[in-house]
């Protein structure tokens, strides 16, 4: 990566608390927010386990207009981007609207709006030739993912480049490599970017009990996302957003913000082999781990710390473990990494953003966050998963990583503000 990119504000909108205080508080717990689902009866699904944000929009301050009009994926992304923008210091105008870009990623849009007025318009799925006078004005808005950057865009008033990246589970770590281009090609002095995502609906469950992707551990909902644990069964359905401020490392340092970390290198592969499988030996996740550790200049003995997709699933753990082992070689053995949808679940899209929010918290704290309820370590994932309780320990540079449905394989570079490329 050509430049440096500074993150300069943080908003987050988690299960388990709101704002990024409460979500740092939760992570270094080892807590976790998983429990049984909520928000509609989802007696009739193999899976019945949730990670929930306890997020009210009007004690958030939105007025009961914006709640009819944006969907909950909006609404939470309004909202960390709101808090994002506010943590990083810059006055209202510091920067011409014309110059500041946002970008959002997200996997699956206006899911939970555009299933409730369905629902609404076909009479619960009683009637095939649905009537259109029953639905909401702002359905179109629903329809079309682009609604969720406008939101965002509104709130921060941006007017220069906005637009959304929909690439599955990847997507929030994509977002916000795209705004990094964007930034370093100068196309905007700043960029708001992140992720959001509310897919908590029987749709949604659905999909995912079709090719059994979910836990079946409803019993026990506190345990049941296990990563690299010898007994998971399947990640937990998640829900949040996470938004950031950046710019670049230079002039974050000229107007002396505060640098929460800086964004050295990304990349992203593809697999072009299934939707859903994965091959076993991790090859292109290596691939993009190995480009993005070139872009930033750094070599695999650097990372201090491995942010892992860790979903749960028997095939991603197993993928992951040989990607690390391939691109970090003997180094692998020796860096700790760690799972934090062990806690807050998978939010599709929206969680590679709140992992790289983890991930610069990390480097912030010097403190790496434990993988939860990993008790019996699965013999194929040996490497040092960090279980229960968090760990002190010096934490400069950080890999983060991403697969998604699609075969998309993402991963990011980030340091601390004052550790120089070699």
């Amino acid at each position: 990566m050509a430049k440096a990119i500074a993150i300069t504000g943080i908003g987050v909108r988690a299960p388990g608390g709101i704002g990024v205080k409460a979500f740092w508080e939760l992570l270094t717990s080892g807590r976790t927010a998983t429990r049984a689902m909520s928000f509609f009866d989802p007696a009739p699904f193999r899976s019945r386990v949730a990670a929930e944000c306890d997020f009210d929009p009007v004690a958030e301050g939105f007025t009961p207009r914006e709640v009819r009009r944006m969907d909950r994926a909006a609404l939470l992304g309004v909202a960390a981007a709101r808090e994002a923008f506010a943590d990083s210091g810059l006055a209202a105008g510091a920067v011409a609207p014309g110059r500041v870009a946002v970008t959002v990623g997200s996997a699956v849009g206006c899911t939970m709006g555009l299933e409730e007025e369905y629902a609404t318009v076909s009479d619960g799925g009683r009637s095939w030739l649905v009537d259109h006078t029953y639905a909401v004005p702002h359905l179109y808005g629903y329809f079309v993912p682009s609604s969720l950057a406008a939101e965002v865009a509104w709130a921060v008033e941006a007017e220069g480049p906005v637009s959304v990246v929909s690439t599955g589970c990847t997507s929030g770590l994509d977002a916000v490599g795209y705004a990094c281009a964007l930034l370093a090609e100068g196309s905007a002095e700043i960029a708001v970017a992140g992720a959001t995502d509310a897919p908590i609906s029987p749709i949604t469950v659905a999909c995912f009990d079709a090719i059994k992707a979910t836990t079946a551990r409803n019993d026990d909902p506190e345990h049941a996302s296990r990563p690299f644990d010898r007994s998971r069964d399947g990640f937990v359905l998640g829900e949040g957003s996470a938004f950031f401020v950046l710019e670049p490392l230079e002039a974050a340092l000229r107007r002396r913000a505060h640098v929460y970390a800086a964004i050295r290198g990304f990349a992203s592969r593809s697999n072009a082999f299934h939707m859903t499988g994965l091959r076993p030996d991790g090859r292109e996740m290596a691939a993009a781990i190995t480009a993005a550790l070139d872009r930033a200049r750094l070599a695999p003995a650097d990372i201090d710390y491995v942010n892992a997709h860790g979903s749960g699933t028997r095939q991603n753990d197993r993928h992951e473990t040989a990607a690390v082992r391939r691109s970090l070689g003997h180094h692998a053995r020796r860096v700790p990494v760690s799972s934090i949808k062990s806690m807050i679940g998978h939010s599709l899209g929206a969680i590679g953003s709140i992992e790289i929010a983890a991930c610069a918290l990390a480097i912030e704290h010097d403190v790496i966050p434990p993988t939860a309820n990993l008790r019996e370590p699965d013999p194929e994932c040996e490497l040092d998963y960090v279980p229960l309780v968090a760990r002190e320990q010096r934490t400069d540079t950080v890999l983060t990583v991403g697969s998604g449905f699609g075969g998309f394989q993402s991963a990011m570079v980030l340091t601390g503000p004052d550790a120089v490329p070699r």
